[in-house]
């Protein structure tokens, strides 16, 4: 949580990776975001997720609702919390940071998707 410039709450959900599973698997319409660059989503990723890097991130705005429940991620979570806190700022509800980022969720949940 942090304040905007008119000192209004702002916030989005820090989750760990089992819990984002979790929700995943129980949510159809949750909207996993990977805000890393495209050599990194080569790399790895989360199935099922969607490259809107964060270098260019506004050339993607428009594809997200402001209702829709998006969870964010990056490769340790930094750059996807960013994300959260501009998105917040700009109205979106229901946003969800994956805390530890890939490298978390290949710990954590599937150590199929490489470490780097």
């Amino acid at each position: 949580m942090f304040k905007d410039s008119g000192n209004n709450l702002i916030k989005f959900r820090d989750l760990n990776p089992s819990e984002v599973k979790q929700m995943l698997e129980n949510n159809n319409s949750a909207k996993l975001i990977d805000v890393r660059e495209e050599w990194e989503h080569k790399i790895a990723h989360i199935e099922n997720s969607k490259l809107m890097p964060m270098s260019n991130f506004m050339q993607h705005i428009n594809e997200l609702g402001n209702d829709d429940e998006l969870i964010i991620y990056c490769h340790t979570g930094v750059r996807s919390a960013n994300v959260c806190r501009f998105l917040a700022e700009k109205g979106f509800k229901n946003l969800i940071n994956l805390k530890g980022g890939i490298e978390a969720w290949s710990v954590e949940v599937d150590p199929s998707i490489p470490r780097y």
